[in-house]
């Protein structure tokens, strides 16, 4: 039975907010994938008898495949539709978290990590799902991208506890097996709900609010921006590892950071739950201001706030200073992502936006994977984090001269075409 496509009608209606509930459930189900393997990092060394580094692979595997798999679910979302790549999800969450469970060595393991959970399962029910949501709100369309990508904040907050206990009372294996019966059960009857096809382009177009043209005049997605849409995507792109470099180093490394100044790794693990508590604060107030500024707007606004707090990460070295600094940070940057996938939903043509808007977000995980590595790198060679944040700063520079070009030239654009109009 061929699915109904969408109506201009059906735009923001009661039926596109119980779609955007059920695309934040299914991203917190699909963020399990990222978040199971660091709690069982530690079983995981002990069973199969590995160092520290290698028990490590089976994150780094699932990243990589996480990345990756978004450009690849994308393009099959935009040919075949989002309901088609979140039960290619639950069919490849329930298969790794099975397998991965039942696995006899570190290599299997990994590859149930990176190929089924990550390549297969995550990422399914990452871009195509933000893609999607972008299609199905107009007037309120950077509150319900916000709303959808915090459920990978989300996931983060509540499947560690819930698979600790679980791996306390039954043990990992039977804990990972559990989750995959879960993901096969529960996903394809979310799935159902976003059955429906979303509204053709040109109908959901007239169908937004007139005001919205103030930061969008003359968009052409031919020429995006007076660029080639290649052009615009690379620099994006550029911008999103650039940003995410210097996200990644408090993120990945405030509670190495608590240890060496002698505050303890509780204390660091308390400032980076409080980072992630105030990025889904974060998301949602961007969210709001993007719908009255714009994407480019919002992206250089949050890119300089995070710059902002870098900073402050240097001279405050006090327990309560750093818990403050941590929060602001959360506060920060938490609206950064959601402000790419809002720009390719702005400036692209929307048949492409599934694969646009995963290849734009692989960069952003490529640049959080690199930002760790690099810090780390840096630490070594140094012997303190200074030089990390002050390198973590200097890409942070990158990305806001990016968007200051792109915002230059979208200003320019709409001077063009009101003088061209007179």
């Amino acid at each position: 039975m061929k699915s109904r496509t969408g109506s201009p009608q059906d735009i923001e209606s009661p039926y596109a907010w119980m779609r955007l509930l059920v695309s934040l459930l299914l991203m917190t189900i699909g963020g399990a994938g990222m978040y199971s393997v660091t709690v069982v990092l530690p079983r995981i060394q002990a069973d199969f008898g590995v160092a520290r580094a290698d028990a490590s692979l089976p994150y780094t595997l699932t990243m990589v495949g996480f990345g990756l798999g978004g450009i690849l679910m994308g393009r099959l979302s935009d040919r075949f539709g989002v309901m088609a790549t979140v039960l290619i999800g639950s069919a490849g969450l329930g298969a790794g978290f099975i397998v991965a469970g039942l696995a006899g060595s570190l290599w299997q393991f990994s590859l149930a990590q990176g190929v089924l959970i990550g390549l297969f399962g995550t990422s399914a029910t990452f871009a195509p799902l933000v893609a999607d949501t972008s299609q199905w709100f107009t007037r309120r369309r950077g509150m319900a991208v916000a709303i959808c990508m915090s459920g990978n904040y989300l996931a983060g907050a509540v499947w560690p506890p819930i698979l600790q206990h679980y791996i306390d009372s039954i043990g990992w294996r039977q804990a990972y097996i559990g989750i995959g019966v879960f993901s096969l059960l529960v996903m394809p009857a979310l799935a159902l709900v976003l059955r429906r096809q979303a509204p053709p382009a040109e109908l959901a177009t007239a169908a937004a609010p007139p005001g919205r043209a103030r930061w969008l005049t003359g968009v052409d997605p031919a020429r995006p921006l007076g660029l080639s849409p290649a052009a615009l995507q690379g620099l994006l792109c550029i911008a999103g590892v650039a940003c995410c470099v210097a996200m990644a180093m408090p993120q990945v490394h405030i509670v190495a950071y608590c240890g060496d100044l002698g505050f303890g790794a509780a204390r660091g693990a308390e400032m980076l739950s409080l980072m992630l508590g105030m990025g889904i604060i974060s998301r949602l107030a961007s969210g709001w201001i993007s719908d009255r500024i714009g994407g480019l707007r919002t992206l250089l606004l949050g890119s300089v706030l995070q710059g902002i707090a870098l900073l402050m990460f240097l001279p405050f070295k006090g327990l309560v200073p750093l818990y403050v600094v941590s929060g602001m940070f959360g506060l920060f940057q938490g609206g950064i992502v959601p402000a790419y996938a809002l720009i390719v939903r702005e400036y692209f043509a929307p048949r492409e936006a599934g694969a646009r808007v995963g290849t734009v977000l692989m960069a952003t995980l490529f640049g959080m994977a690199l930002g760790g590595w690099m810090s780390g790198v840096i630490f070594d060679f140094t012997g303190s984090y200074r030089a990390a944040f002050l390198n973590g700063m200097a890409w942070n520079l990158l990305n806001v001269s990016i968007v200051g070009f792109l915002l230059y030239r979208a200003r320019r654009g709409s001077h063009l075409l009101r003088h061209s109009a007179l």
